[in-house]
């Protein structure tokens, strides 16, 4: 039988065989032989290091996922792609970043963390882990569950799975086979949090790894992970959510999880602001004079003006749209822009550091929508970027050195609001949002949270953050949510984005009139149930030989 999901130890050979100084740093020095691993605690580094690589690079985080966002209306793309289908919920499934995601979440990610769990059961069968080993081993199961869930819930659904398969559970050793198909996402999920609870159990808390180790996952990691899965899990089952408050309620009381006062800080390229107690999983980028982009953050130089002003290279591939900066400035209080609004999201005539200059912005690349994400352009503001190592110059990979987050506590927070708003118990919820809300100096609520409130602030806290997923979060309340959500998400799913059009793109004084993005006019939008998940790629299915089955519904 062909198999459409290999194992990936040559893979890993090619890229992991570094003595690494640091996270992520992976340039490949040559190709060991598979026999040659877990010799030593350098191989074991090497080894969980490949599993992590794929994650921050364009191939996934650094733009490929981003794409799918333009369904829920926060951006537009500013450059015209091959794929307006990710956008008018009418994608076929083959779509090149949909293709990539799903390979790579199996080839190079899934499938390396099983052969490294495999191989250190193995090896703990006849001696013991040393502590290097032991970490790796936790690292593993983090890793597995974090690829595991990107996949279940852009392709799960309750009446039909995605494939999975854990190698060291199979008896006499897995044989590289497609992975069966489980009866329900439900199933993965509650595999997902297994491999989590395992995770937690292993691997160190945040505080205990030294510098060079931050951005490893920790147990903080593992448990704000399992608050967001078991948060998708409650789309199909209510029942999950006080295990939303209960993960939450861990990471805050147990492993000392809090607001970072300074919201900007967040975002800013200066390492000692980094990891703050906001922090539950992040990549650090690696450095910008590394000169290949291997483990740098990729996505703010893809956001950036194309050309940059003649400054830098940027790709110009994704801007705000007119509807996130409206549902953001209903928080501006007398005309005047609210802190978050400003941090997040640049529009004409703004001013803002660039290149060690003041510079009003405007935008002539592409297709344009009046504005620009902000929130990740603090590297680009000193006079020589590159050399103060916040921003790498390789027109190739548009790379800074951030703190890129994959999930931080503001973002658990939100969910425990949203199980407390399930639980009918608005004044806890209300509690969570104001907390974030009088981080950045915005109003707090009257009184109690409103659904209409959870989704302003998830969508407004979290704008741009990609692995927050707002098109995902608008997809799960339409299939799962209360009435009220669901209303709001429907009628964002089925819209077409706005822009602003500028009479003169150069001049931020210009009249403007707002009306839709002009991609994205046709076909109309029609949201149903399906679209909550991508179809496989006709590939894999066709490979499979009928073994993978798209849900009933896109049949």
């Amino acid at each position: 039988m062909k198999k459409y999901i290999s194992i990936a130890i040559v893979a890993i050979c090619a890229l992991c065989v570094s003595s690494c100084a640091k996270f992520l740093d992976v340039n490949s020095q040559g190709a060991p032989t598979q026999n040659q691993y877990f010799q030593n605690d350098q191989q074991a580094i090497d080894a969980i290091d490949a599993c992590y690589a794929r994650l921050p690079q364009e191939a996934v985080l650094g733009r490929e996922l981003y794409w799918e966002q333009a369904c829920a209306n926060d951006i537009v793309w500013g450059r015209t792609r091959g794929y307006p289908t990710l956008a008018t919920l009418s994608y076929t499934g083959d779509e090149s970043p949909l293709r990539g995601v799903f390979e790579r979440a199996y080839k190079e990610g899934m499938n390396r963390c099983n052969w490294v769990i495999q191989q250190l059961l193995i090896k703990q069968e006849g001696t013991t882990l040393t502590a290097i080993e032991k970490r790796s081993l936790g690292e593993a199961y983090f890793m597995r569950a974090y690829w595991h869930f990107l996949i279940a819930y852009r392709y799960g659904t309750k009446d039909l799975g995605v494939p999975f398969v854990a190698y060291e559970t199979v008896e006499g050793g897995y044989n590289n086979e497609i992975p069966e198909q489980q009866a329900s996402v439900m199933k993965n999920y509650e595999l997902i949090i297994s491999d989590l609870q395992k995770a937690e159990e292993i691997l160190p808390a945040f505080d205990e790894y030294d510098v060079a180790d931050q951005g490893r996952a920790c147990k903080q990691s593992a448990v704000a992970v399992m608050a967001k899965t078991y948060a998708y899990w409650a789309t199909w089952d209510k029942s999950q959510w006080p295990n939303v408050i209960s993960c939450v309620d861990k990471l805050e009381n147990t492993y000392g999880r809090d607001l970072h006062p300074v919201f900007t800080d967040l975002f800013a390229p200066d390492k000692t602001k980094f990891f703050t107690k906001e922090y539950c999983w992040a990549f650090p980028s690696n450095g910008a004079k590394d000169g290949a982009g291997g483990g740098s953050i990729e996505f703010p130089g893809v956001s950036l003006e194309n050309k940059g002003w003649g400054k830098f290279n940027g790709w110009g591939q994704f801007k705000p749209s007119y509807d996130i900066y409206a549902e953001m400035a209903k928080d501006n209080v007398g005309g005047e822009k609210n802190e978050r609004l400003a941090a997040s999201i640049l529009e004409y005539g703004d001013v803002f550091p660039y290149f060690g200059e003041d510079r009003v912005f405007w935008s002539t690349s592409d297709v344009e929508s009046g504005f620009a994400i902000y929130k990740f352009l603090q590297a680009f503001a000193p006079a020589d970027p590159h050399e103060a190592g916040f921003v790498l110059n390789n027109p190739d990979w548009p790379c800074t050195l951030i703190n890129w987050p994959i999930i931080r506590f503001a973002d658990c927070m939100l969910l425990r609001a949203e199980a407390n708003l399930v639980a009918g118990n608005g004044a806890a919820a209300a509690k969570d949002i104001n907390r974030i809300r009088e981080r950045s100096h915005l109003k707090p609520l009257a009184g109690n949270a409103t659904w209409a409130d959870l989704y302003h602030e998830r969508r407004c806290e979290l704008a741009f953050e990609m692995a927050a997923d707002h098109a995902a979060d608008c997809k799960r309340w339409a299939v799962g949510g209360d009435a009220e959500i669901k209303a709001l998400a429907i009628a964002e799913l089925n819209a077409h984005p706005q822009v602003r059009h500028y009479a003169d793109r150069q001049d931020p004084n210009s009249e403007f009139t707002v009306g839709d993005y002009e991609d994205y006019t046709s076909p109309a939008k029609n949201w149903s149930d399906k679209y909550m998940t991508f179809p496989y790629p006709s590939e894999q299915i066709n490979k499979s030989a009928g073994k993978l089955q798209n849900p009933p519904t896109w049949k």
